[in-house]
């Protein structure tokens, strides 16, 4: 989760910064040749119009457990969810395991990966249900989840014979083949801070449209950005992950600026930087809403 560029770039830096040059140096030395790995498997799509995945059982999934709350965060029964259904989340994560990614297009690719991602979070906090954040699952993946917490180094799902991480998925496969910010705004950790999980999975057909909402509903919302005075604070995941939205105070702001309603977009316009970050790892549970 917490990954400044690529993973293959942060664990180069990290081994230089947080942790003795000796403990990482072998993670250092394998770290390259398995992003490239990973990029030149997944990284090829179907030319024109392929097959599509299936992701009904996950929408009917997330229509019994997930709901939006009046404060505009999206929460979920995960008590309900393990009691009645997750054997059901189990099935449709397997069956995704399945497919051959290359053969979808663009657009289906983003989507089987983001509701993958998803699915297996939720699959993973119901495993460890009742547990308070995120960031207190600990299923091991080396010295760097030692230091940073939760699952997301961890191989968790097999997709194409292929053993993966959330980490894999988000930072050594979305983000480097779509190179697309709104990477953020569509895998949900769980958390409060984190942008809404979805509440329908996202699709192929309507991709554009669903990432724009969801880049909107986070930059609206106050955990996303909030203007205080002539300080304007947003949430930690623009700072950790600056270099996709610009890479300094300028392009953030004018990524913003894009997503912004009409009374928000005129006080980023007025702005020149910005004032700090916040992030709140409490758990997305439905039961904390009431």
């Amino acid at each position: 989760m917490f990954v400044d560029a690529s993973m293959c770039g942060v664990v180069r830096r990290w081994a230089v910064t947080i942790f003795a040059a000796m403990v990482l140096t072998p993670l250092l030395l394998v770290a390259p040749a398995r992003c490239e790995d990973l990029a030149a498997r997944f990284g090829g799509a179907a030319d024109g119009a392929g097959p599509t995945v299936d992701h009904s059982a996950f929408a009917g999934l997330l229509g019994q457990f997930a709901a939006a709350g009046a404060d505009g965060v999206a929460r979920v029964d995960y008590q309900g969810f393990k009691r009645r259904s997750q054997t059901e989340l189990k099935d449709y994560i397997a069956r995704l395991a399945g497919v051959d990614v290359r053969a979808l297009d663009r657009r289906e690719q983003f989507a089987f990966w983001a509701n993958l991602y998803n699915a297996k979070t939720l699959d993973i906090i119901l495993d460890h249900y009742p547990v308070a954040s995120i960031k207190d699952i600990s299923l091991g993946g080396g010295v760097v989840a030692a230091f940073t917490g939760g699952p997301w180094k961890a191989k968790v799902v097999t997709v194409d014979g292929v053993a993966l991480s959330l980490d894999d998925i988000e930072h050594v496969i979305m983000r480097p083949i779509f190179k697309d910010p709104r990477v953020h705004y569509a895998v949900n950790c769980a958390s409060i801070g984190c942008p809404n999980l979805p509440l329908a999975p996202f699709s192929g057909k309507n991709l554009e449209a669903e990432l724009d909402e969801a880049a909107r509903a986070f930059v609206n919302h106050p955990r996303g950005v909030t203007v205080q005075g002539d300080d304007v604070i947003v949430s930690s995941i623009y700072h950790w992950y600056k270099v996709d939205f610009g890479g300094n105070d300028a392009g953030l702001l004018a990524h913003l600026q894009r997503y912004a309603e009409p009374a928000l977009r005129d006080q980023l316009k007025a702005a020149s930087q910005i004032a700090d970050h916040r992030y709140d790892w409490s758990l997305n549970e439905l039961a904390a809403a009431r």
